[in-house]
């Protein structure tokens, strides 16, 4: 594999053509591996490739090992994942076939391939038997996850393992609260409740403490038809001195906005992939939707921080990940859970640059894709849009 240095000096290149009268720009390509020996390049106009052999895990998969009638899942979906060690951890999100969603765990090798699934999940609904932390109340837990634990995000924090993840109250109606569990092994864990005692999704926390603080994404949850528009359109940014005690301070105005139209994130945004750190900035890989008379379709996007100050954004305005048939193979009578979504909780830098991204196909399988985090940069750096407003800053 190329080294940093040798994949940014050899595959840069600059196109000194004419089109229409005028001088071209820089072509950004990087070269990128797809897994046993395979070779691909990303660039300006396809900054992601899918793994060939794309899904790497189903729901077949994990009803191999999960064989009690009860235990058996229709979707495998929105997984966080970490390097942990000398192997790849995937803590994915399953619907039992009761409706009720549940967090398994599976483990890689070398993050691609042959995934092996855990014999139970690690978190279900809680209930007083678990292991929380001290302070946290029993019984409020248990009603807050009692209708289900979904969308799990790794956050490698001061080297912890730290999962967001949302807990839903069987009883309220689209009451959700994003709860946070500490584990060293990934077989147990220490649930430490709410980060806020407000309806919340996707919270995902940046990996090292800037200024003194640990910062972290958010995006309000509100009730509207078809869970768009209102506070969905907005991602939040939050300080916090302890990320364990639930006492974060959101900013009163959002860092993130759409709405200003048209635009693939014009209707629904929120993070997806705890952000990453590279030598230009904290790349934060979020989702976008856009209604369409045919539904809401989810795109993936990308953002860039300032590495002192993250509420300093640079938006790119060109989504990285379209949802295409490739992103849900199934057999002819499996389930499929939601159409035309991509849907990423989890991307994850290896050392010449390269990312490898984890996402989700229609809420069903799970997939991976390959990319490179100058790409990712030059995108939002060139063909931004304004954080706030959406107007692009580039000439169309």
């Amino acid at each position: 594999m190329p080294t940093r240095s040798q994949t940014r000096s050899e595959l840069s290149r600059i196109s000194p053509g004419e089109q229409d009268g005028r001088r071209s720009v820089a072509v950004m390509e990087r070269k990128v591996e797809l897994g046993h020996g395979r070779v691909g390049v990303v660039s300006l106009n396809e900054p992601m490739l899918r793994y060939p052999d794309n899904p790497v895990l189903t729901a077949q998969h994990v009803n191999e090992v999960w064989t009690e009638p009860h235990r058996q899942v229709v979707t495998v979906h929105n997984a966080g994942v970490a390097v942990v060690g000398d192997e790849t951890v995937m803590v994915f999100r399953s619907h039992l076939r009761c409706g009720v969603s549940v967090i398994g765990v599976a483990r890689s090798a070398d993050g691609i391939t042959d995934w092996r699934v855990a014999p139970a999940p690690l978190l279900e609904p809680a209930t007083p038997a678990d292991t929380f932390a001290s302070g946290v109340e029993e019984s409020a837990m248990v009603r807050i996850e009692s209708g289900g634990v979904e969308d799990p995000r790794i956050n490698v924090v001061d080297g912890e393992y730290v999962i967001t993840y949302s807990g839903y109250d069987a009883q309220v109606r689209n009451q959700v609260r994003v709860c946070l569990a500490v584990t060293d092994d990934f077989t147990r864990v220490v649930r430490h409740g709410p980060v806020l005692q407000q309806d919340m999704r996707n919270v995902v926390i940046f990996s090292e403490r800037i200024g003194g603080r640990y910062f972290a994404l958010f995006r309000p949850n509100d009730v509207l038809p078809g869970d768009t528009g209102g506070a969905y359109t907005q991602i939040r940014i939050g300080t916090a001195v302890d990320f364990r005690a639930g006492e974060w301070e959101i900013d009163d105005e959002p860092i993130m906005r759409t709405g200003w139209g048209p635009s693939a994130f014009s209707d629904k945004i929120g993070p997806g992939a705890p952000p990453v750190r590279t030598p230009a900035g904290w790349l934060n890989l979020f989702h976008g939707v856009r209604t369409t008379m045919d539904g809401n379709p989810y795109v993936l996007g990308v953002a860039l921080h300032d590495l002192d100050d993250p509420r300093r954004v640079q938006m790119s305005s060109v989504p990285v990940l379209f949802p295409t048939r490739a992103d849900c193979r199934v057999g002819e009578s499996d389930y499929v859970h939601v159409p035309n979504v991509v849907f990423s909780c989890a991307m994850v830098p290896r050392t010449d640059g390269t990312l490898l991204v984890y996402y989700a196909g229609n809420d069903t399988v799970m997939n991976v894709a390959v990319t490179h985090e100058d790409v990712l940069v030059e995108l939002c750096r060139r063909y931004g849009q304004n954080p706030l407003t959406g107007q692009l800053l580039y000439p169309t």
